[in-house]
């Protein structure tokens, strides 16, 4: 390799890893906004879980469809068009005139990050030279997780203090779509023969017989944490509004930003632990920041609801980059893309389906009861996996 081309992937994988950010923001622009569509629209607090849940679904299934597409076709032209799919669903949004329009602007936002999900990591670890691949792996994660949160905070800012709340936030994050199409023409490709025309197959779950020990319990942990996501992303805005009486959009959006800072720190000391320590820890502390989270709901603070965000932020990151260097780890090269996305499908499963049933719990409990109810289940199921988990720690590769 030419020491042009060395300089091209040491450059390559921070700017795959932005790329992936500013993908992943998109997805989560519209939290802090959701009150408003209610009051302008008026729908209830489930049809607000629901229009959240279809970019879930959309995500799912661009995993099982095309899960591998990027192994196939190559990395770069699956970024462009997920960069494509997530300036449609801007669109959609800035001109939003009723429920079909939000629906069709979260299902394309799902399609985006269905495709970011598996291409923009692999394409983020393969990038990386020689000796970089944990500072990689970070990367990605961190782009995932950051990239979730600075969607919410970027939009509760400018929709609290900028005109055109409902306008501005999705005019901002096309022109950020932009810049990062064309960072990623510039991206060396890192599939060596790619297929021009692939035939496009349902795949299911790509999960190969030598990494399914490791993928179970890995899973599991993916989908619990990605429940508590879930829960802030679409039902804390409206908790924050109405029982705790809080109608500032920038403090709502800061909510949400904070437990996904704290997912970026968590997997950020993943390293330390290494993933055998790492992966039962983030879950017993993500089950005391769930433990918090339910303690807010009961006695409505604010100050609790902070921290038990950030204490569960830290625990999902720390057992979500635990999962991922595992599944990653022991996937065999030709089918990484394909197994990484198959942990995204059990990752996104618990941010919608949980997500739903606390909606329509709200009709009959409130949105206090459904959110209790919520994180007991979420609790019981974490505390479960990390129970196995010391019983029977992961071997790693």
């Amino acid at each position: 390799m030419t020491d042009r081309a060395h300089g091209s992937r040491r450059l390559g994988y921070p700017v795959a890893a932005g790329v992936f950010a500013v993908g992943m923001a998109g997805t989560t622009l519209p939290t802090p906004l959701y009150g408003l569509y209610r009051a302008q629209l008026g729908f209830s607090e489930l049809i607000v879980t629901v229009v959240f849940a279809v970019y879930a679904l959309g995500v799912i299934a661009v995993l099982l469809l095309a899960g591998d597409l990027s192994d196939r076709v190559g990395r770069r032209p699956v970024l462009l068009a997920a960069l494509g799919l997530s300036a449609a669903s801007a669109l959609c949004f800035l001109f939003e005139g009723g429920l079909p329009l939000l629906f069709a602007g979260r299902l394309l936002s799902g399609f985006a990050a269905g495709l970011l999900s598996g291409a923009a990591t692999v394409t983020v670890l393969e990038l990386a030279p020689p000796g970089h691949e944990a500072r990689a792996g970070l990367a990605a994660t961190a782009a995932n997780m950051g990239g979730l949160g600075c969607g919410p905070l970027l939009a509760g800012l400018l929709a609290q203090y900028a005109p055109w709340p409902l306008r501005l936030p999705f005019l901002v994050h096309l022109a950020l779509v932009a810049v990062a199409s064309v960072l990623t023409w510039f991206l060396p490709e890192t599939v060596a023969h790619p297929t021009r025309r692939p035939r496009l197959k349902p795949q299911g779950l790509v999960v190969p017989p030598e990494v399914r020990g490791v993928f179970a319990p890995s899973a599991l942990a993916a989908f619990a944490g990605f429940a508590l996501l879930g829960l802030f992303t679409a039902v804390t805005p409206s908790f924050v509004a109405q029982t705790l009486n809080v109608h500032n959009l920038a403090v709502s959006g800061a909510v949400v930003f904070s437990l996904f800072l704290a997912s970026t720190i968590g997997q950020s000391l993943m390293g330390r632990l290494g993933v055998r320590r790492a992966l039962p820890s983030g879950c017993l502390v993500l089950v005391a920041g769930l433990v918090l989270v339910g303690t807010s709901l009961a006695v409505e603070s604010l100050a609790l609801l902070v921290v038990g965000a950030v204490l569960g932020g830290l625990g999902q990151g720390l057992s979500f980059r635990a999962a991922m260097t595992a599944v990653s780890g022991a996937a065999p090269p030709e089918h990484r893309g394909g197994t990484v996305s198959a942990l995204f499908v059990a990752a996104y499963t618990g941010i919608s389906l949980p997500v739903v049933g606390v909606g329509a719990l709200t009709l009959g409990l409130g949105l206090k009861g459904a959110g209790l109810t919520f994180t007991a289940c979420v609790m019981v199921l974490v505390a479960c996996v990390a129970v196995y988990l010391l019983r029977r720690p992961l071997v790693e590769s």
